[in-house]
């Protein structure tokens, strides 16, 4: 087979169903879990033969597992991190000791499962999936790695049960994130139906972390899950608590209370959110710890410090202040709106919003709306985008003046036409809002 360059490796990828691409409102996974067995069993099962982290939930995932990768590797041990989806380049998604990986590596590795994903694409199994190949992807990269990766932490790409990653038979510690309301159609219409889609990553003999939540159904049913397979529970927001010591444009500094003392911690992320989930990241180390695993006490202050996660309450100007962040739903919208005014000094607001077709954009709207002067609808370069009208109808009701633009970067013209140099610019309502906005802004400058 003729080498293949990054570009090649995209479009193979991006040959294979999407779901991040086009909308499916189905309980069916675009790829079954018996052919994401069948596929990795074809690669010589290369998920198995590290301790394993699995992160699912509505809200955090990426900034919890990038907190948790982070210590993991201050801790001197060679950490691999899967999460998704990317902002800029999948290679974004697979990262090894805080980097990701090289587009050489990337396409070489799509290459050399390529014989693989074919034979199980016709074989009795069914669809291959995009989302599936860059799990095998991120596996087999993990395994070729010289010296080997010690630790895999792992984010769900959508629930938990059905979900490509769920191929795990015990990891050492699954983690539940705060969970809300998201993909209804597919995962269920209360936080506790979508709870129980998610504990499916909780197996036999591993420890579940469990993150600070508001609805305590949820709390229920995590807890259920565990006394049936055989699992430890730890609830966060019953052991651990975060408290606010300072905070500036550039980062925070809290202290973390947890049953095996306090940490005097640091982030460059914003948000008091961000305290929760440092507070979720404290647990599963000394969760590891308990199961026996030597982490040094110096590595969480020193992991925490090193994380960083682009487009989560990310400064990307001043004058006017341009501040983008990834929130999808009303709660993290919520968190958004509260950030806004707690962490930043701004006289107007001009929201650039652009969300996915299933997104409750309408709940997101009563939570920032009363924030801003103007709320400019825009289209995203996104196949599931939502029509921009049809977001105007959504939050033209709720008191500011809301307009239509069929793209982002006519998004950010239409707020920087506006704007003074003491207004707030926020770009929120999807990653892929978040993404495109990024580019557009980093290219200008």
């Amino acid at each position: 087979m003729a080498r293949v360059d990054y570009a090649e490796a995209i479009r193979y990828l991006m040959s294979f169903t999407d779901m991040e691409r086009g909308y499916q409102a189905s309980p069916s996974p675009t790829m079954s879990l018996e052919s994401m067995r069948s596929l990795l069993s074809r690669l010589d099962n290369p998920q198995a033969g590290r301790p394993t982290v699995h992160i699912t939930g509505s809200k955090g995932k990426g900034s919890t597992a990038t907190m948790i990768a982070s210590v993991l590797n201050q801790s001197g041990a060679s950490t691999a991190l899967y999460t998704s989806p990317h902002l800029h380049d999948f290679t974004e998604r697979i990262q090894i000791n805080g980097d990701s990986v090289s587009q050489a590596e990337f396409a070489a590795a799509i290459e050399a499962i390529r014989p693989a994903i074919e034979t199980e694409q016709e074989s009795v199994h069914g669809n291959v999936s995009t989302f599936g190949v860059l799990t095998a992807l991120f596996f087999w990269l993990v395994r070729a790695q010289v010296p080997p990766v010690e630790w895999q932490v792992v984010e769900v790409g959508l629930g938990g049960t059905f979900d490509a990653t769920n191929v795990f038979e015990s990891p050492e510690v699954a983690v539940i994130t705060p969970i809300s309301l998201e993909h209804t159609a597919i995962l269920g219409n209360t936080p506790a139906e979508i709870a129980m889609d998610k504990s499916g990553i909780i197996k036999a003999g591993s420890t579940c972390v469990l993150a600070k939540q508001r609805d305590p159904a949820v709390i229920d049913v995590v807890r259920e899950r565990c006394r049936s397979v055989g699992a430890e529970l730890v609830d966060v927001g019953s052991r651990y608590t975060a408290e606010m010591a300072e905070h500036f444009v550039y980062g925070q500094s809290f202290v973390v209370r947890g049953p095996h003392g306090e940490h005097e911690l640091r982030t460059p992320m914003l948000g008091r959110h961000q305290l929760d989930n440092a507070a979720t990241a404290v647990a599963v180390i000394d969760a590891l710890r308990a199961r026996g695993h030597a982490i040094p006490g110096g590595a969480v202050a020193e992991g925490i410090a090193r994380a960083r996660l682009a487009g989560r309450l990310e400064v990307m100007g001043q004058k006017p202040l341009v501040v983008a962040d990834g929130a999808h739903n009303g709660e993290s919208a919520e968190m958004l709106a509260a950030a806004l005014k707690e962490y930043f000094t701004w006289r107007r607001c001009y929201l650039v919003l652009g969300s996915l077709a299933d997104k409750d954009v309408r709940a997101m709207g009563f939570k920032l709306a009363r924030l801003c002067e103007l709320i400019v609808c825009c289209r995203v370069g996104n196949p599931r985008s939502m029509d921009p009208l049809a977001m105007i109808q959504e939050v033209g009701f709720l008191g500011p003046m809301a307009v239509a633009e069929e793209s982002v970067a006519d998004g950010l013209d239409t707020a920087f036409a506006h704007a003074s140099e003491d207004d707030l610019v926020c770009i929120t309502g999807s990653l892929y809002t978040v993404a495109e906005a990024r580019s557009i802004i980093l290219s200008r400058e």
